[in-house]
């Protein structure tokens, strides 16, 4: 298929995506998009939200959707590399009696990772799926083995403090491409999905994609056009959440203890040209920058201890500044 194809093809199925979610999940279209736009970016997230809001079943399902392999796994504070990775298995021949050692590949060989409650493991761990993300490669066994292509995680940390929690390191939350909140559903929402839930009917989720699109996908993005002006609005709306820099506003200086660094303005970017393919353009515009700099930005920068005292979020920082600097 032709690169004018896929984009075509991406455009006209983006409504067929929403409608094949919408089978099985209620509400949540910017949780969707944000997700599906990380998958053509290249890049993982992290998704933030209590328990018990269908953050394994939305996960699922759009793994069915791209028709890619999906595994789940479960982070506790004993969960060792050996467990994520996998390990060597010691076989007998039962004809010649000798013995051969077999790697059993662990969960993180799949196409789709779900890391549930990431933030309950120990550091170590924590490190060696992050070293799995950003080199697309693992060593096991005393082998470097390649994870299967395309390889996205979907790492999420449950807001609710808990004893025997580990938070993540800010440094380790930079490799996230989005961070995606989950939140409640408005309450019309919330009785569509528990009259659906509870009713004997099932609905079958159909492939829109399979994994060969997907990586011809992820290569486009890069092809899609940007003008120097966007360029530059991105760079200086990244360099305005840093308070020493002259170009951060007020609220900015008295709020942020360090802002967004460079990878910020390459996400920025990067997934502006993956909304922009998803929307069937072939060039980013102001508006997919506005839409993104949110989920790119809420992890990446630090608040300091005014705004703890004045109750002051992250999010709102952003949401003022992407208002603040113009285009």
């Amino acid at each position: 298929m032709e690169s004018k194809d896929i984009i075509k093809h991406i455009k006209s199925a983006h409504e067929e995506i929403l409608t094949e979610v919408k089978k099985v999940i209620v509400g949540q279209e910017d949780v969707i998009e944000q997700i599906i736009i990380s998958i053509l970016a290249g890049g993982h997230t992290l998704l933030l939200g209590v328990p018990g809001l269908g953050k394994t079943l939305l996960v699922k399902t759009i793994a069915q959707i791209f028709d890619l392999d999906f595994s789940r796994i479960q982070f506790t504070p004993d969960l060792m590399p050996a467990d994520i990775f996998g390990s060597e298995l010691v076989e007998e021949d039962p004809v010649t009696g000798k013995r051969n050692f077999r790697f059993c590949e662990g969960p993180i060989f799949a196409n789709i990772v779900l890391a549930d409650e990431l933030n309950r493991t120990p550091p170590k761990t924590q490190s060696a799926l992050l070293e799995a993300m950003g080199e697309g490669q693992v060593t096991a066994g005393g082998k470097t083995r390649t994870l299967p292509k395309p390889f996205f995680v979907l790492a999420t940390q449950n807001p609710i403090e808990l004893e025997g929690t580990y938070p993540i390191p800010e440094a380790s939350l930079d490799r996230f491409l989005l961070n995606v909140v989950l939140d409640y559903l408005p309450m019309e929402q919330e009785e569509a999905m528990v009259a659906a839930t509870t009713s004997p009917q099932t609905l079958e989720v159909k492939a829109v994609f399979n994994s060969e699109e997907v990586e011809k996908m992820q290569g486009l993005v890069k092809e899609v056009a940007i003008s120097k002006d966007i360029i530059n609005y991105v760079v200086r709306l990244i360099t305005a959440t840093r308070p020493e820099s002259p170009l951060a506003p007020d609220f900015i200086k008295q709020n942020i203890k360090w802002g967004a660094g460079s990878r910020a303005s390459q996400a920025l970017v990067i997934t502006a040209k993956a909304r922009a393919i998803l929307y069937g353009r072939y060039h980013v515009s102001v508006e997919d920058i506005k839409a993104l700099a949110l989920p790119v930005l809420r992890h990446r920068i630090i608040t300091n201890f005014h705004a703890e005292a004045d109750n002051i979020s992250s999010a709102q920082l952003i949401t003022q500044l992407i208002d603040s600097v113009k285009a």
